[in-house]
């Protein structure tokens, strides 16, 4: 099989960790060789990094420092841990990637769109994903699902900020092919189900 690079988006709590790691299992126990992994995060110096990002105590950070380590965390990581693993022909599974920032610091941090392209492409040697899941679920959905756990600092954001984030991913999804939108609302099972049927309609034969 050739190399296949699948993606998870969506705002907090939408259930895209679920649904990545529920892919990895099924894929692994039908003999593929899978790689999971998650932004930002997946190698030591990009944990290292995330670690800085989320820490809720650093409410100084502007949304250009920011930006800048989502992009060390991303080359990182993409360098590190999924180019080699594309290039061994296995099939890679990340809990978010480029298009996060997009949706995060280009519109809800109002940061310049085409100095982000140009970012992200020099900090991913303009590695794309062949299939992009968008998790969809609305704002307030999203709230209550996260209200009892410990939040992290982009996590704490108010409710108009997580809406901008939404409206962008959804926005992103109609521009691009390799965008699938998914209902967050419906159960677990359903969803996973949906997600096997196109990787193995689109990619698995």
């Amino acid at each position: 099989m050739e190399k296949l690079f699948i993606t998870f988006e969506g705002i907090e709590g939408c259930g895209k960790s679920t649904q990545a790691k529920l892919l990895a299992e099924y894929l692994q126990n039908n003999n593929h060789q899978v790689v999971l992994t998650r932004e930002p995060g997946g190698t030591n110096i990009s944990e290292q990094i995330r670690s800085i990002i989320l820490d809720p105590k650093n409410t100084e950070m502007t949304p250009e420092t920011e930006l800048l380590l989502y992009l060390a965390a991303r080359n990182q990581h993409t360098a590190q841990k999924i180019i080699p693993a594309l290039n061994n022909k296995q099939i890679v599974i990340s809990d978010r990637y480029y298009d996060s920032t997009f949706a995060y610091q280009g519109v809800a941090r109002k940061i310049n769109y085409d100095k982000i392209i140009y970012m992200n492409s020099f900090a991913t040697y303009n590695l794309i994903p062949d299939i992009t899941f968008i998790m969809d679920i609305p704002v307030y959905e999203s709230i209550k699902r996260i209200m009892h756990k410990k939040l992290d600092r982009l996590e704490q954001e108010p409710e108009e900020f997580h809406k901008n984030v939404r409206d962008a991913f959804l926005k992103l999804a109609s521009k691009e092919k390799r965008f699938i939108i998914l209902n967050g609302m419906q159960s677990i099972d359903t969803i996973h189900q949906e997600i096997i049927d196109i990787i193995y309609s689109q990619f698995i034969k």
